[in-house]
């Protein structure tokens, strides 16, 4: 394949991962006469004219993605990236051999295929991850999501990821992550509830209360959890049903949730914005943001940053990216991508392209979409102070580079987006105990527990010099290294 920055004639040279050479509407913007949601024209694509890779020239309009874009983006692989993170941090601290080696594989690896009616009669089969990666510290604890993109590979890297996560913020669980092939759009309501429970039916004892609880992740929520809470309660015996309680978290208030943990990822963004920023003589009212993604964790940190007094300028998902250099209301436009389903043709700001998305000034980034968003090429476009990772894995370790060459502070992800499994631990106690917090107590919890370990990491990179997501894979693996070597290894 040719290198992704080297201009090539010849289409042929690039090795696609679907063969055809047109190039393919991803979304069309409204108002745009003569683009038609999955028309086909020649172009370039958004990932294509980064890389100044395509010989033909732009569309007038329109974010588009070529067929060679997923060749692309598989060159970088979101688990290779969290091992050479691994290595990068034990090369700085030269952290046992034998331990890192450990936490190099997973536990468990587990794949389902089950089979689900459809409305119309057709049965469907769908496959189904769950990985655990590590339970040194605890139960395995970690989201499900529901994505096309899902594969064994990227929910290996988010179960290592979870590892780490819950190491820094001394929280008591393992890594573990899951999910199911799939879009979410293409069903009803009735057959994601089918697709949950027989999901969960097929885990079987994978998951449990004491073992491995998931919760909420991309294009999951409350009502997932609450039909997996129910499906898995049936499955053991009646008079160990309230037991069971615990066996997710994330789950409607009603049925054992906690206050806060839907807005918990965002509010520990929000949390280490607030303490980045006072460390740093930013001043919050009247700063500017922007936002990639606005699911839960993008659009409750918009939200929350408003009450600072910051302004929302930019934000970009799926369905387009649209700009406002006045101001764009969070509550106002969460309120439509509930009902649109994404910011894509949202009136009270101009429709604009990927490439002026990422380049748009501001003082803050919040990515909280997908991984591997940041690359060499975006991060080159990127004009803010700071950088604080709502997603998981939103940078890559070459638009790492450049971001540390341009001394762009970052808040990385292990650290930025532990809120929700900080919160979730709340849950699993307060289910546990029979207990229930308000939501004064919850966030007064989850501030102390985010701010120390915001303390932790500064702390090992001042001590070892070295950047804020490396020192945050040392404070894991300093505590992970330390309980296996009081434990030893068994035999």
């Amino acid at each position: 394949m040719k290198n992704s920055n080297e201009k090539v004639n010849n289409l042929d040279d690039i090795t696609p991962l679907e063969t055809r050479k047109e190039w393919k509407l991803l979304y069309h913007q409204p108002g745009r006469p003569g683009l038609e949601e999955g028309s086909k024209f020649k172009g370039i694509c958004r990932y294509c004219e980064l890389k100044d890779m395509c010989p033909l020239p732009k569309p007038e309009g329109g974010v588009w993605r070529c067929s060679y874009y997923n060749a692309f983006q598989k060159k970088s692989n979101l688990h290779n990236n969290v091992l050479e993170q691994l290595k990068k941090a034990k090369d700085v601290v030269h952290f046992d051999d034998n331990i890192c080696k450990i936490l190099t594989e997973t536990m468990n690896e587990i794949v389902v295929h089950f089979p689900v009616k459809m409305r119309d009669g057709r049965v469907k089969v769908f496959t189904g991850y769950r990985v655990q990666h590590n339970n040194a510290l605890g139960p395995f604890k970690g989201g499900l999501r529901f994505h096309p993109s899902v594969d064994i590979d990227e929910i290996k890297a988010l179960a290592t990821l979870m590892t780490w996560k819950t190491a820094i913020t001394n929280i008591p669980f393992g890594g573990a992550k899951g999910g199911i092939q799939l879009d979410p759009a293409d069903f009803s309501p009735e057959e994601m509830e089918k697709i949950s429970r027989r999901f969960t039916f097929a885990l079987g004892n994978n998951i449990g209360p004491e073992y491995d609880i998931p919760a909420p992740d991309v294009n999951t929520n409350s009502q997932i959890m609450a039909w997996i809470q129910d499906t898995y309660m049936s499955t053991v015996a009646p008079n160990e049903r309230n037991r069971c309680v615990h066996v997710v978290t994330g789950k409607p208030i009603e049925s054992g949730g906690s206050q806060g943990r839907e807005k918990a990822t965002g509010q520990g963004v929000v949390f280490l914005i607030e303490k980045w920023a006072s460390e740093h003589e930013m001043d919050l009212k009247g700063a500017t943001y922007t936002v990639q993604g606005f699911g839960n964790v993008g659009s409750w940190a918009a939200r929350l940053m408003k009450s600072h007094g910051s302004k929302l300028i930019a934000v970009e998902d799926v369905t387009g990216s649209i700009l406002n250099k006045d101001g764009i209301d969070p509550d106002d436009l969460a309120a439509y991508v509930k009902v649109r389903g994404g910011v894509g043709g949202y009136l009270k700001a101009e429709p604009i392209d990927h490439v002026t998305f990422f380049s748009t000034k501001a003082d803050i980034f919040i990515p909280a979409a997908l991984e591997n968003q940041i690359t060499d090429a975006t991060a080159e476009l990127l004009d803010v102070r700071l950088i604080a990772e709502g997603a998981n894995g939103p940078t890559d370790p070459e638009g790492d580079k450049v971001l540390q060459r341009r001394k762009i502070a970052v808040i990385p992800d292990i650290l930025c987006n532990s809120g929700g499994v900080i919160v979730s631990y709340f849950e699993w106690l307060q289910n546990k105990r029979s207990e229930f917090w308000d939501l004064e107590e919850v966030d007064l919890k989850l501030r102390k527990t985010i701010n120390a370990a915001y303390d932790r990491v500064r702390k090992a990179a001042e001590t070892h010099k070295v950047d804020w997501r490396t020192a945050a894979q040392i404070v894991a693996l300093s505590r992970l290294e330390m309980v296996y070597k009081e434990r030893g290894i068994f035999p």
